[in-house]
């Protein structure tokens, strides 16, 4: 099976630090890019056209919800996993319309992470929000 290639959305570096820390576990993930920004992380969506992208809410310029919006429709093969700090259960129901496979709480992220990628890469869905 070939590595799947994960981008990375999040407006804190040193969270994307320690989400990397927890990918390079599986020698199946390879990191492609990182983003901070939402309006970023469409353009490199669309150009680098990721296997998977890891997405938080909270970004500056486009948040989260309409990065996933427009990732959709540029890189429609790409699985999308929101990973935030946002509980609320209406981000979660918008991330189900969206069309998003997976839902994370940061808090959980340790735990969740992994199981959410592979379950995820399997077409199989992973919400775990606390909600």
């Amino acid at each position: 099976m070939a590595a799947v290639r994960v981008l990375i959305v999040d407006d804190s570096q040193p969270w994307r630090c320690a989400v990397c820390l927890v990918l390079q576990q599986n020698l199946d993930l390879v990191l492609i890019c990182e983003c901070s920004d939402g309006l970023e992380a469409v353009r490199k969506s669309e150009d680098l056209q990721p296997d998977l992208v890891l997405l938080d809410i909270g970004l500056p310029n486009l948040n989260g919800l309409e990065v996933a919006r427009q990732v959709r429709k540029v890189s429609p093969g790409s699985r999308i996993i929101f990973l935030t700090s946002h509980d609320d259960p209406e981000y979660l129901q918008e991330a189900l319309r969206i069309g998003a496979l997976g839902f994370i709480v940061k808090s959980n992220a340790a735990s969740d992470l992994l199981p959410a990628v592979r379950a995820v890469m399997n077409d199989e869905r992973f919400f775990r929000s606390g909600v």
